[in-house]
């Protein structure tokens, strides 16, 4: 069993099956896992989601969230990241972490006597694809045999979502503009966003400009103006797909308003489900 979930692929497909069985459970049903303890949430990042969902999971398993601004520790500044892992260990049962680099979280895992969960890296956003696993599942009552297609910025999230299709069984194809392609997976890339939305039965779309690449939001506009999920991209997918995006949402941008609010969309109950895959995650690693 793992001890930390750093990546998606840390879980096996037995594992993520069952974390995403956990997630589906009655808060009543579940054991009060983190009871008398605490879950230090430590943010470099700042988010509204991760933040709500996870502080919210934590208090469902009866346990305390204590939410850490980047600045109050100050990694590698005021004290180096080994020595602020080993401190928070003290106090919580769990330690959580939304970074600039992965490089901090492995650093953690290295020296944590407890679990260490990743609510964001540079490289990957595994907590999310959980959410969106179980939204996907939720949506067809299985995985397995699904195609989704992502389009846009081969970033952290479709990296994540490339990593997470081998272990469902699910297609996972990549659409993205020349010098913005995904790098190291096995997912099927194009540069076509009508030929990776063909047929799928999930249609995933992330901002084009991400926190801390305001600098280059002008270039990426450009780049990315032929990749906007719209009604015209949504015809091309299977009768039956549903729409998702990590949020937050820039509409007429990335995505119209007429799909992100249309009746395909499933963005809510995606937001609502990453409290859902917080509990079932942290349930899992400390039962």
């Amino acid at each position: 069993m793992t001890r930390h979930f750093l990546e998606i692929d840390d879980l096996s497909a037995t594992e993520l099956a069952m974390v995403l069985d956990l997630s589906e459970q009655p808060i009543a049903n579940l054991p009060k896992t983190l009871a008398g303890q605490g879950v230090a949430l430590l943010f470099e990042k700042p988010s509204a989601r991760t933040r709500n969902s996870t502080e919210m999971a934590v208090v469902q398993l009866g346990g305390h969230p204590v939410t850490i601004r980047g600045e109050e520790v100050g990694l590698d500044v005021r004290e180096s990241v080994e020595d602020v892992t080993r401190t928070l260990a003290c106090y919580h049962g769990a330690i959580a972490a939304r970074v600039y680099e992965h490089s901090k979280l492995e650093r953690m895992a290295a020296v944590s006597p407890v679990p260490v969960v990743n609510l964001l890296s540079d490289q990957t956003h595994p907590i999310q694809v959980l959410a969106d696993l179980l939204t996907i599942r939720q949506a067809f009552g299985g995985l397995s045999g699904r195609t989704l297609a992502y389009i846009g910025d081969g970033n952290n999230m479709a990296h994540a979502l490339a990593l997470a299709g081998p272990l469902v069984g699910m297609k996972v194809r990549v659409a993205s503009p020349a010098g913005y392609e995904l790098r190291g997976t096995d997912a099927e890339l194009t540069s076509d966003p009508v030929a990776a939305v063909a047929g799928a039965d999930v249609v995933y779309t992330d901002v084009w400009t991400s926190m801390g690449q305001e600098a280059e939001a002008a270039a990426r506009n450009k780049a990315f103006a032929g990749f906007r999920v719209d009604d015209a991209l949504m015809s091309h997918a299977a009768p039956t797909a549903i729409f998702l995006h990590c949020l937050p949402a820039h509409r007429e941008q990335e995505v119209t308003a007429s799909v992100i609010d249309g009746p395909q969309s499933r963005v809510w109950p995606q937001a609502e489900n990453r409290m859902h895959v917080a509990r079932g995650l942290l349930s899992f690693l400390l039962s």
